[in-house]
């Protein structure tokens, strides 16, 4: 079969979609409308997590079907950071750090203890 019929892919590619929603909804505002009144801000955040729950609530679903719930969270844990990461340095203008380095290394340690048998 092909690569769409892995349910764990297919989770991970929503995951990561939803994640860059997510993202600029809670830190797009501080570039965007930082100018703003914070309502404002809150409500374009609204309508932008909508799109990101759009996504996130099924491929929740799609994982559950093979992953256990706490493999579910690193997986969006380890989204998290790498979609994190190019948004902070490329669209905030943020400076890499090596801390990005070391808690992606945390993060490691944690897919080994909850995907470990």
């Amino acid at each position: 079969m092909g690569l769409i019929s892995n349910p764990i892919l297919v989770t991970a590619l929503m995951l990561s979609i939803s994640n860059l929603f997510m993202t600029f909804a809670w830190y797009g505002h501080l570039k965007n409308l930082s100018a703003s009144p914070w309502y404002v801000a809150a409500l374009v955040s609204w309508g932008i997590a909508l799109f990101e729950y759009l996504l996130q609530v099924p491929a929740n679903r799609i994982g559950y079907t093979m992953l256990n719930l706490g493999q579910l969270k690193i997986l969006q844990e380890v989204i998290t950071l790498s979609v994190f990461v190019p948004f902070a340095v490329i669209y905030m203008h943020q400076p890499l750090k090596l801390d990005y380095l070391w808690a992606g290394l945390c993060l490691m340690g944690a897919v080994y203890f909850i995907f470990r048998n």
